[in-house]
């Protein structure tokens, strides 16, 4: 079966090491411990001792005595990121209210946090979405950016990859799901029903019963009520039958819509992309963490230490502790 995977081309730059104040040639600027000095034979045995107290009170060369790096005129340098840690936060709900753009208190804070470890993003919108919530230089302010589940994956400001639903899956499934979300819909009574109830992205179909080019007065609306009648829920419920067996996955996401897609292609695919750059520890920062939830299985899976999230102020207070106290 077609996967549908476009890699981009040319070589992928690597993520340089921490290197040293340079002068004596070794990485990380720390030299050898080459043990107490000897005294020449031409030194007299009484001044033996002196020489090698100074030896063990030397220190590797551009270290401080808390064996922190120096810059070049002799001042602390900046902090390096720790090895091996990586913050994936979701967009909506975790670092913006939905659909809405980024703070700039958020926005700062992130940046800060980027001297602390690796930085990524992994929304289930397409990139032009997250684009206007997090900005236009989006891929050039994270470390990694993974639209669509990450089925679109940036890495370090480059194109990493894509996947594509339709090669995977074929047409005729793909319109028989298409087909039966327009159908169910048109059976649901609503106050309010807009435009768009189905949105064909790369590596999912978005479905959404009030439509996604409703207003942010009305998606409110229908968010209230679906939290009450469980609208989506029982979407879901009723997908999940009807296409039991045929490999697809539904889960609720945002405010007014359903993802959905094959098995496996949901958050936690990004994991399988950062899984070479050998990071210790990989955090990730969600709200949609419940059951059904489009953040469930990335923070329930054994590769990440999850932390479930009520706002941006939440993702905030969260991070401040893991990394600032």
């Amino acid at each position: 079966m077609a996967t549908g995977m476009e890699e981009a081309n040319g070589k992928e730059t690597g993520e340089g090491g921490e290197g040293g104040d340079g002068g004596d040639g070794r990485e990380g600027g720390e030299g050898r411990d080459e043990g107490p000095a000897r005294p020449s034979p031409g030194l007299t045995a009484a001044m033996a001792p002196e020489l090698r107290g100074c030896a063990a009170r030397a220190r590797p060369a551009g270290r401080r005595r808390d064996g922190t790096a120096r810059n070049r005129r002799g001042g602390p340098a900046a902090m390096a990121p720790p090895p091996g840690a990586l913050c994936l936060f979701d967009v909506d709900g975790t670092l913006t209210p939905p659909r809405q753009k980024i703070s700039a208190e958020m926005a700062a804070f992130l940046q800060r946090l980027r001297q602390k470890a690796k930085v990524g993003v992994v929304g289930g919108s397409d990139l032009a979405k997250i684009r206007e919530q997090l900005g236009e230089d989006v891929i050039e302010k994270y470390d990694y950016v993974f639209s669509e589940n990450g089925l679109v994956a940036y890495k370090d400001g480059k194109f990493l990859s894509k996947q594509s639903i339709q090669g995977h899956l074929g047409e005729d499934i793909l319109q028989d799901v298409i087909n039966y979300c327009l159908s169910y819909i048109a059976k649901i009574k609503l106050p309010k029903k807009r435009g768009t109830f189905i949105e064909f992205r790369n590596g999912m179909l978005n479905v959404s019963p009030i439509g996604r080019s409703c207003s942010q007065e009305e998606r409110l609306e229908f968010y209230e009520l679906d939290k009450k009648e469980h609208i989506r829920e029982k979407f879901v419920a009723d997908l999940q039958r009807e296409f039991a067996g045929k490999g697809l996955t539904f889960s609720i996401g945002g405010q007014i819509s359903i993802d959905v897609f094959p098995d496996g292609w949901d958050k936690r695919y990004c994991l399988g992309i950062v899984a070479k750059d050998g990071y210790k520890t990989i955090y990730f920062f969600g709200d949609k963490t419940m059951p059904g939830g489009n953040d469930y299985e990335i923070f329930t899976d054994s590769r990440t230490e999850g932390h479930s999230v009520t706002s941006p102020q939440d993702t905030k207070r969260i991070c401040e502790e893991l990394f600032f106290k």
